[in-house]
């Protein structure tokens, strides 16, 4: 989702990433070389750290940012695909500005004017999507080094300490994310957080699919289902308004299977503004902790299928309007423009203006629990 905004500091960084040219080739599916990964960066040391299944399926993992940087699943012919796209060495994640695969937080989309206010206190934020703030800044846990507390071929876990009015925030949060690769062919992605301070927080990652492969033409293609009656439409700035709207009658009625490119140039005001689809959902829920099907995606050609579940009363579809066939990632390939899709689950952007949506807050003694599962299938 949205524009590819974020820039590093790279001061402190001292690059061990480099490769001689008779390397020998790399034991991964994906064909990523580990190496091109170790580095340092603000003094703390960054990493590729790789999971694997008794299915075959492999997903690499960087500690930077959290970053998911490969995913390689089968198609309905056996062969295999990265659907993920990244880049294949920690250098251009440093200093091409993306958040490809990214842990998002503290606050996962857009808070409006880049401020809230919060028991009697007012909050101020950057400012770095407009007038807007966007993903907890140009300097969010998209690119912060976190602790890798433990690692094996099954589980990633990674640890931050996001201390008090980091990025404008209240409170010491404090941050563990577990990625699990389960035999089904599932990553889970556990977030939990506390806090000593009351403060709101709302994560997400910023996985960019194309279930061709990365870097395969766009996503037009994928058919999409959301299982969601209603969306939360925005302002010109692509901030909500506040209302619950209704999908039936809209070209964003994902209800059932339907192409991305079906409709995303239609004359509706809400496309426009977004330069496609780039917008929160209202997921169906009985129970507001209750995990649920949240997203269908399925690539016709090799019949892959991404599933999406979440405990989270939203999930933000963003299909790449703002790649541009500049950046080139893994194997050189461009990436262009719609070249991928992003389901985000998450709680509504801008929920800490807007206390008629599912609060955000988080006070000391509470945990936050979010749980996100991208599950990869194919068609018989």
């Amino acid at each position: 989702m949205k524009k590819l905004l974020f820039l590093p500091l790279i001061a402190s960084l001292f690059f061990a990433c480099q490769t001689s040219s008779n390397k020998t080739e790399s034991a991964l599916k994906s064909g990523l070389d580990a190496e091109r990964f170790d580095t340092v960066v603000d003094g703390k040391k960054v990493a590729l750290y790789v999971l694997k299944n008794a299915s075959g399926m492999e997903v690499a993992i960087t500690n930077y940012g959290g970053r998911i940087v490969s995913i390689m699943v089968p198609g309905k012919d056996g062969k295999w695909a990265d659907v993920e796209l990244g880049f294949d060495n920690i250098h251009d994640y440093l200093t091409v500005p993306n958040n490809f695969g990214a842990l998002i937080g503290r606050y996962a989309n857009r808070i409006a004017k880049g401020s809230f206010t919060l028991e009697g206190r007012e909050y101020t934020l950057e400012k770095n999507n407009g007038p807007n703030h966007l993903h907890g800044g140009s300097h969010g846990f998209d690119t912060r080094v976190w602790d890798v507390t433990e690692a094996t071929d099954k589980e990633l876990k990674l640890h931050y300490l996001s201390k008090d009015m980091e990025a404008g925030y209240p409170g010491n949060l404090d941050v563990t994310v577990t990625y699990t690769l389960k035999d089904d062919n599932s990553i889970v992605i556990d977030y939990s957080a506390t806090t000593d301070k009351t403060t709101v927080v709302n994560l997400t990652n910023h996985a960019y699919f194309n279930l061709k492969g990365a870097g395969e033409g766009t996503v037009m293609d994928h058919v999409l289902t959301i299982f969601a009656d209603a969306f939360t439409p925005v302002d010109s700035t692509m901030i909500p308004t506040g209302e619950i709207r209704p999908v039936e009658g809209t070209p964003l009625d994902f209800r059932t299977p339907t192409p991305l490119g079906e409709r995303i140039d239609s004359d509706y005001k809400q496309l426009v503004m977004g330069n496609g689809y780039d917008h929160n959902w209202v997921l169906k829920k009985e129970a507001s902790d209750s995990v649920v099907l949240a997203a269908r995606l399925l690539e016709p050609a090799s019949g892959r299928i991404l599933e999406v579940y979440t405990n989270e009363p939203g999930i933000q579809c963003y299909t790449g309007n703002f790649l541009d066939g500049t950046i080139h990632g893994k194997g050189g390939k461009v990436y262009l423009r719609r070249g991928a899709v992003c389901l985000e689950t998450q709680h509504f952007p801008d929920s800490p203006n807007h206390p008629e949506f599912p609060s955000v807050v988080l006070k000391p003694g509470e945990k936050y629990h979010s749980v996100c599962i991208y599950k990869f299938k194919a068609e018989d």
